[in-house]
């Protein structure tokens, strides 16, 4: 079977389950899933797939995710690589493969996609938590983010292909279930419709939890989900970036920090057992040290309990990388002080 590298998200690993799925039976094969979140991201994929080839010199290396389809070009000159797939041509990496390798470059326009793809994985390699994809893509476009552009608009998994999904890993023996995506929150038609549909058709499963959930977008059925189900997990992970106003306002994020004091709130009286993280970004350009400190004051307002930490990477083509950088030094001051306060929780 091919060997599967995977960087970055919860839905690049449920896509190289597929992967790996799709490629039984090829051997002296490595296939790198990247990441493009950050610039760093990048540069260690790049590191990988040199080591990967030192370590393997006969083996050919497929190059696909993230960075594949917003980088090709960059990657395609890299002599270890011998194919670079987008997004969309990841589904069907196995016509590829089985391609001679005449052309080192399939990325296709990834806003011209329509769906998700329809496969069904019959489980994850060396791991309790099984991620199921409900969507892709992401229609809104925060100031200091390049991944829409690497996946392209908001579609969604059909409701019956989920569940189907779901059933066949509760099937093979993983007992926690995670809804991944790029922004599932945005599931249409409703995210907590299909929340609702899963644990209706699947009343069997252990437990059912979630990828980063957009404080602007949970809404009173999802709370009012949580009282009645009790398999669901009690730990919520929020995608809160800063806990200052006015820096979120320059984000583009649709969120205030009273909103997430009061989702924090409202989630705790559904399931008092509630836990939550967050992921946050430190030294957003123009941030200030009080805009920093009224982060550091939401951890303990909103309660929260396990903490993301980023110094700000600027991507090239987003709005922020254009803006006054503050010091990459300062930038890593201040995550380690929101990395220290994450360890005395």
């Amino acid at each position: 079977m091919a060997e599967v590298v995977t960087f970055g998200c919860r839905i690049n690993a449920y896509e190289s389950e597929v992967i790996k799925e799709k490629l039984k039976g090829y051997d002296n094969l490595i296939v790198v899933n990247t990441c493009a979140v950050t610039g760093e991201a990048e540069r260690q994929c790049r590191q990988t797939i040199r080591k990967l080839k030192r370590e393997n010199p006969s083996a050919d290396i497929i190059v696909t995710g993230c960075s594949a389809q917003i980088n090709a070009s960059k990657l395609v000159q890299m002599p270890e690589v011998t194919l670079v797939l987008g997004n969309k041509e990841k589904r069907e990496i196995e016509k590829y493969v089985a391609k001679i390798f005449a052309d080192k470059q399939q990325v296709s326009d990834i806003f011209a996609d329509e769906d998700c793809g329809n496969y069904i994985i019959t489980g994850f390699e060396g791991r309790q938590k099984a991620f199921v994809q409900i969507q892709q893509g992401c229609n809104h476009r925060c100031t200091y983010c390049i991944i829409p552009y690497a996946r392209g608009k908001n579609r969604s998994t059909p409701k019956e292909l989920v569940v189907r999904q779901i059933k066949e890993l509760v099937n093979a023996g993983f007992n926690e279930i995670c809804l991944t995506g790029v922004d599932i929150c945005s599931y249409e038609p409703s995210f907590s419709d299909l929340v609702e549909y899963i644990l209706e058709q699947i009343p069997q499963l252990p437990e059912l939890n979630f990828g980063s959930l957009d404080p602007a977008a949970v809404d009173d059925k999802f709370i009012y989900l949580l009282r009645k189900y009790n398999n669901i997990s009690p730990y919520f992970h929020l995608s809160i970036q800063s806990g200052d106003n006015e820096v979120l306002r320059k984000m583009g994020r649709r969120h205030s920090r009273e909103n997430v004091i009061e989702l924090c709130r409202k989630i705790r009286d559904a399931k008092p057992q509630a836990r939550f993280g967050a992921d946050f970004i430190c030294g957003f350009p123009t941030e200030s040290e009080d805009n920093f400190n009224n982060t550091c004051k939401l951890v303990a307002e909103a309660g929260l309990n396990k903490l993301h930490v980023f110094p700000y990477s600027e991507r090239s083509g987003t709005p922020a990388a254009k803006w006054p950088q503050l010091p990459m030094e300062e930038r890593r001051r201040r995550a380690a002080i929101l990395r220290k306060l994450s360890e005395e929780i």
